[in-house]
């Protein structure tokens, strides 16, 4: 049977975060989410908003609820794993159709109903929020009640549960297959866009939902982009070639980055290609439960400059990973934080640089253990000149 998330477990979420409140005096929380970053409505009810965003309402004790905009009720009737669900105009699409004459929700009729009063008020997502929703809110409780809550979610949400860590599994494990299927298939001639269709393609023939993010593919000139799209340009012989894939599996992101070169590698590639593998295992040497992140960080950093590429840093060695392929936390230098057993993050080892328009991200999906990491992604560390 596929892993999934039970129905116990995402109320287990809402009534662990009313437990926090209650320390931090909040009368109610809003989980807010959109189509591109669904994840802290999906962690509370498994629903993904489709042109509208949404938001799930907790209390500081009682049921949550699910509050969508006008058009969406029959799609999150059948996804959401919360049976209360209310229609407010303030959740609507961007295009702001008027919807005359139907009945909708409003904050305050929901608040009146579920019995809450407002004075602090927590919006977890606050970053995302549209205009129309934050002005909708704050006319309802006052600006003044609003306090950004995002960390305090993150701090249940960065800490994965066994049925949380199948289903990564099932995603690394999706991710993995594609890569295999994809690499014997590249040659030149084939676009950035092409190489594109044929890991997305291929995913979901092995039982992905979606992508993690949009994937991309870059080749020669211009992978040095640490974040792109793939273009319509074509492989040409000699080309150092970047693959960023990443299948999502019941909510849950991941995602390999590796380099191929179109025929044999120059000195400066082979030596830019190895520092990535070797710089990902200096990593993964000093990662386990109770490491400071900002060591992690620090060791990075120090290894990179000292293989001669420290002009081609851009930022820490990991990321969280979870319900988005990027999530709190970073691992930086001036991270606050120890590892703990069952973070998730994306090792991450991006090198690029502007003056030779090259670039690399060599990227696996791990789990901090007590002794050490978990690869979930584990694919192998190969210079690969096809």
């Amino acid at each position: 049977m596929k892993p999934r998330i039970t129905d116990a477990e995402f109320l287990s979420r809402a009534e662990a975060l009313q437990a926090l409140m209650a320390k931090e005096g909040y009368d109610a929380i809003l989980a807010y989410g959109n189509e591109a970053e669904p994840q802290y409505v999906r962690y509370f009810c498994d629903y993904w908003p489709s042109f509208e965003t949404a938001g799930v309402l907790i209390p500081a004790s009682g049921k949550p609820y699910l509050l969508i905009g006008p058009e969406s009720y029959t799609y999150a009737a059948d996804r959401s794993r919360l049976p209360d669900i209310r229609l407010l105009k303030a959740f609507r699409e961007s295009s702001e159709p008027e919807y005359p004459g139907k009945p909708l929700d409003t904050f305050a009729s929901v608040f009146d109903e579920m019995g809450i009063k407002i004075n602090k008020m927590g919006v977890a997502g606050l970053p995302l929020m549209t205009i129309g929703v934050y002005k909708a809110l704050a006319e309802t409780v006052g600006e003044g009640a609003i306090v950004k809550a995002d960390a305090l979610v993150n701090t249940l949400r960065m800490h994965k549960s066994d049925a949380e860590l199948a289903c990564m599994r099932e995603a690394a494990r999706i991710t993995r297959e594609t890569f295999d299927w994809v690499l014997p298939r590249l040659r030149t001639g084939l676009t950035e866009r092409q190489v594109v269709g044929l890991a997305l393609g291929k995913m979901h023939e092995l039982g992905a939902e979606r992508e993690s993010y949009p994937l991309w593919v870059l080749t020669g000139d211009g992978s040095d982009q640490a974040i792109s799209r793939p273009r319509d340009k074509v492989i040409q012989p000699g080309d150092l070639t970047f693959l960023q894939f990443g299948a999502r599996y019941e909510g849950y992101a991941s995602s390999i980055g590796r380099a191929v070169v179109f025929g044999k590698a120059d000195t400066y590639t082979k030596n830019l290609i190895e520092t990535g593998y070797a710089t990902q295992n200096a990593v993964l040497d000093v990662m386990r439960a109770g490491v400071p992140a900002r060591e992690v960080a620090r060791v990075h950093a120090e290894f990179v400059k000292a293989r001669g590429f420290g002009d081609h840093l851009l930022y820490g060695p990991c990321h969280g990973n979870g319900l988005m392929e990027g999530e709190a936390p970073w691992i930086e230098t001036n991270s606050d934080y120890n590892l703990a057993e069952n973070m998730t993050f994306c090792l991450d080892i991006f090198l690029g640089s502007h003056k030779t328009k090259r670039g690399i991200r060599m990227e696996d999906v791990i789990r901090v253990t007590d002794s050490g990491v978990e690869n979930l992604t584990h694919y192998p560390q190969t210079l690969w000149e096809l």
